[in-house]
């Protein structure tokens, strides 16, 4: 994982792109300017409220009620941009594939950080992994979580299938009590500089960027599935639009040990990470100051707030309290409610999240990296390729090369995909379109 002192500045380059951004939207400097006072106005409130609640700012559902919630509940999660969904798969058949994860570790020479403390396991195919990820629950509710999206007029979009859930085969951790953890400070995945240098991807956000950033919806499919989240092939950085991030817990994980914490307002996270750039405090204003009157444009400086130059690519959004002052993350970044074995986490794409730096707690804090996928032709594309990964017992064709995992004992074959949607979630029945 990157460090801090791995960062360095952006280059000037990037001056031009916040030009060519405000010269694309008639009248910017007036438009974003309004929006701009809008939104501090609207955080100095709701960052209070996000505070006071804390854990509850979490709606939390079963799994067999989703087909059957309320639009109010909908819309609720809709906003949060975050959620718990409970019991997705039997405790017993979750704590059977922990021991199976502990198992394989222990008998394999698995890639994993800390390097002399292994926590966080640099492993895709282990029998377990395969199991959750083809269970036809867990793809049951990556579904329901699919179809949240939409088009903004309502109609089809085209080369996406919102009914045919697909598979990202990701990671897992086992963390242990007592150990600090700086792995995973406040960050957004999914893209970084792309959300403003890719026009498919800016597209997303053009109703923050040219002023209507009420009327902007996270949910919106029209320009996500041809965003391109990677522009320069950094390891770990997806190529796939993934509408959820979420993890399905192996444990039991309360707040203070070592769970996910997320800021819970998605769409006023957006228009305050996309117009962050644009502004900066006047020469005698306080820097954390939520009056629209001590800031003014900025189009000719190349920073992009959180982001930051890193081994010939570029890391971030990744927001902290000096460079994103008014999201008060300190007191926002919510903990995740109490989960059980079976449930499943899940935040929006553009969700800035953090894992806790403390574990406080008795047991070991275990689970496994599980996404929201659907079927666009990109994400089929990529599938296409990640089943050969599977097949050859190699990483996912986003992540770093390694040994790979083909000799492993207990490693996951093709046969422990027990169900038709879980085959062609993973490639072995699926058409690139």
């Amino acid at each position: 994982m990157s460090k801090p002192s791995d960062f360095g500045p952006l280059p000037l380059r990037f001056s031009e792109l916040k030009k060519e951004i405000a010269a694309s939207i008639p009248d910017f400097e007036t438009r974003a300017t309004k929006a701009w006072g809008e939104i501090l106005v609207e955080l100095d409130k709701v960052t209070k409220e996000i505070a006071a609640k804390g854990s509850a700012n979490v709606p939390e559902v079963n799994f067999t009620e989703l087909g059957t919630l309320t639009p109010e509940r909908v819309k609720e999660i809709r906003n949060k941009g975050c959620l718990v969904i409970r019991d997705i798969v039997d405790d017993q058949e979750a704590r059977t594939w922990q021991a199976w994860l502990r198992d394989y570790v222990s008998k394999n020479p698995v890639p994993g950080f800390p390097a002399d403390d292994k926590q966080f396991f640099e492993v895709y195919w282990a029998k377990s992994q395969i199991r959750a990820r083809s269970h036809p629950n867990v793809l049951s509710a990556t579904t329901w979580l699919n179809k949240m999206y939409r088009t903004k007029n309502g109609e089809k979009a085209e080369g996406i299938d919102l009914e045919t859930p697909l598979v990202y085969a990701d990671r897992f951790r086992i963390r242990r009590p007592g150990i600090q953890w700086d792995a995973h400070p406040p960050h957004v995945d999914g893209g970084g500089i792309e959300r403003w240098e890719d026009k498919a991807f800016r597209a997303c956000f053009h109703d923050i960027l040219s002023g209507n950033w009420r009327e902007h919806d996270p949910y919106n499919l029209e320009n996500r599935i041809n965003a391109k989240s990677s522009l320069y092939g950094r390891p770990n950085q997806a190529t796939v639009f993934r509408t959820f991030q979420g993890w399905l817990a192996l444990s039991e994980t309360a707040p203070n040990e070592g769970t996910l914490q997320v800021f819970p307002n998605v769409m006023l996270s957006n228009a305050y990470t996309i117009l962050r750039p644009f502004f900066a405090p006047k020469e005698s204003a306080d820097p954390e100051s939520f009056d629209p009157n001590d800031w003014q444009l900025d189009t000719t400086s190349p920073e992009f707030h959180g982001i930051y130059a890193n081994r010939g690519g570029f890391v971030g959004p990744r927001p902290t309290p000096k460079t994103h002052p008014h999201l008060r993350l300190e007191q926002t970044m919510v903990s995740m409610p109490k989960v059980y074995p079976g449930d499943m986490v899940f935040w929006h794409c553009d969700g800035i999240h953090a894992v806790e730096r403390q574990h406080t707690g008795k047991e070991d804090s275990v689970v496994m990296y599980i996404p929201a996928t659907p079927h666009t032709a990109i994400n089929a594309a990529y599938v296409e390729k990640q089943r050969e990964s599977f097949l050859a017992g190699v990483a996912p064709p986003d992540f770093p090369r390694t040994q790979g995992e083909a000799d492993y004992a207990g490693v996951g074959r093709a046969d422990d995909i027990e169900s038709a949607v879980g085959r062609r979630a993973m490639g072995f029945a699926i058409e690139v379109v």
